[in-house]
């Protein structure tokens, strides 16, 4: 029988797949056994049983499906509008210092307010749709892309900026050969960071407004019913669909600056 040496990257992983299992095997197996208790107990824990039995119940249904697409649809277009929005002008105040001074007093002031204090301003402009659930969404996706670009583009190293000047480099060849690789491992951190902003911020506003659909809607729905197995079947669904980006994105990430390995 053929065995993979511990230095084989395939056992590497195996062996961290293996570790990454213990923790959550030893809180089924809690769970489980809290909820076999009965009486109270069995109230606060529903057994794995449950939760299975509504995962089908909701998949047979078909709601299953359609919440975690329309909680995904709602994400990706709101972190699209709001990352979009702050690249393009982070990138702009780290490049032009006039434009920095006369718009970050502004925004400083705004990124102070709590997102949750904004919901009844927006509420009274947009009432409860996908519009303002959108809006809430691109403004949480919005400060972590900004703040990020601004900071990657104008840290840039004076001396990379003096090789540009040497070269002769055009604004558009500055802009593209120096600053934006420079920046890049900054502005790759504040898409990470709006992406998680962005999906808390889908499933809250699902939450609170209590509308259409969504995994944030199925929540409310198991409250008002009592039926915690479905809850939990919600936040096993937006934790495993939130891990999956999280992870997606990364990748993403390492392939974009693999660069930086090839350099060191």
């Amino acid at each position: 029988m053929n065995t993979l040496p511990p230095q084989h990257p395939l056992h590497r992983r195996s062996v961290r797949l293996a570790t990454g299992l213990i923790a959550p095997a030893l809180a089924l197996i809690w769970w489980q056994s809290q909820a076999a208790q009965g009486g109270a107990h069995a109230a606060a824990f529903a057994s794995l049983g449950s939760v299975g039995g509504a995962a089908r119940e909701l998949m047979a249904h078909g709601s299953l499906l359609s919440d975690s697409l329309a909680t995904l649809r709602r994400t990706f277009t709101g972190l699209g509008i709001g990352a979009g929005l702050g690249l393009t002008l982070g990138i702009a105040t780290g490049t032009w210092r006039g434009l920095d001074r006369l718009v970050s007093p502004l925004l400083d002031a705004l990124r102070q307010v709590p997102m949750i204090g904004w919901l009844p301003l927006i509420g009274l402009w947009l009432g409860t749709g996908d519009a303002s659930q959108l809006l809430v969404i691109a403004m949480s996706a919005f400060f972590p892309s900004l703040l990020n670009a601004h900071a990657g583009i104008a840290q840039v190293e004076r001396r990379y900026l003096d090789v540009a000047g040497v070269l002769r480099f055009s604004t558009l060849q500055r802009f593209r050969h120096v600053l934006l690789p420079a920046a890049m491992p900054l502005i790759l951190t504040g898409l990470t960071q709006a992406l998680a902003f962005a999906w808390i911020a889908a499933i809250g506003t699902e939450i609170l407004t209590g509308g259409g659909s969504g995994l944030g809607v199925t929540m409310q729905m198991g409250e008002t019913q009592q039926r915690l197995d479905i809850i939990l079947v919600a936040i096993t669904i937006t934790a495993a669909l939130g891990f999956a980006i999280n992870q997606a994105l990364l990748r993403l990430r390492a392939r974009l600056l693999r660069w930086q390995t090839t350099a060191r």
